[in-house]
């Protein structure tokens, strides 16, 4: 994979809680350099990347019920309702993990149809956190993915421990198939990482390594 086809698939994130304007700003500003298609930035930055990134035809992406999944439907619901109003393009929503653990799956699954039908027919990703989950939960939280509609499903967001790892990344396309796409994200930090991601079944990359990768650096940041 050279390195053209590489930047056309990451999803490159600045979600770090204490971000400044400043900090987008270079963030929007490497993203036209490099040519990245799509950013994740936290929804109360979306207007101001949509701004500044949208006349480059760069979408700009929100994250739902970000960092712990832990906020109610409705919550959820109105924040995507929100980040579209305001910009974005594609959702990437964290699942109830507490539901999940909890065996309650019809409100895991309706946890995630309604944001997906909040979304509108953007691209919606949902966060399993593959760190949290035994194979089996990953199995299931996949499974009840792809019934709730949703587009792709996404390891982790790299604030709760984990990450991506190429052995669930193998397990979550052997449950996928080709019916919704796989998002590896957490902890990728070489460009030998992300391609082994890709080897192993992800679709899409999701890095605030993303320049270390592609430059062929080490990156030893935070997600």
């Amino acid at each position: 994979m050279n390195q053209q086809e590489l930047i056309s698939i990451i999803d490159y994130t600045l979600l770090k809680p204490g971000a400044s304007k400043a900090d987008l700003k270079k963030f929007c500003d490497e993203t036209v350099e490099y040519g990245f298609r799509t950013v994740f930035v936290n929804p109360y930055y979306v207007p101001y990347a949509y701004n500044l990134l949208s006349p480059y035809g760069i979408k700009v992406g929100a994250p739902i019920g970000f960092s712990l999944g832990g906020a109610t439907t409705h919550a959820k619901v109105e924040e995507t309702g929100e980040a579209i109003r305001n910009g974005a393009e594609e959702i990437d929503m964290l699942i109830n993990l507490g539901a999940l653990k909890s065996r309650e799956y019809d409100v895991v699954k309706k946890d995630i149809a309604e944001v997906v039908k909040a979304s509108k027919g953007l691209t919606t990703k949902v966060i399993i956190e593959t760190g949290l989950l035994t194979d089996e939960e990953k199995i299931t939280a996949t499974r009840l993915v792809m019934e709730a509609g949703a587009d792709f499903v996404k390891t982790a967001t790299g604030f709760n421990g984990g990450g991506a790892d190429v052995k669930d990344i193998q397990l979550l396309r052997s449950i996928a198939g080709n019916k919704i796409g796989i998002k590896a994200a957490g902890g990728i930090k070489t460009y030998e990482d992300a391609v082994n991601m890709v080897k192993a079944g992800a679709d899409r990359i999701g890095a605030s390594s993303a320049i270390a990768i592609i430059n062929g650096q080490v990156f030893d940041g935070d997600y």
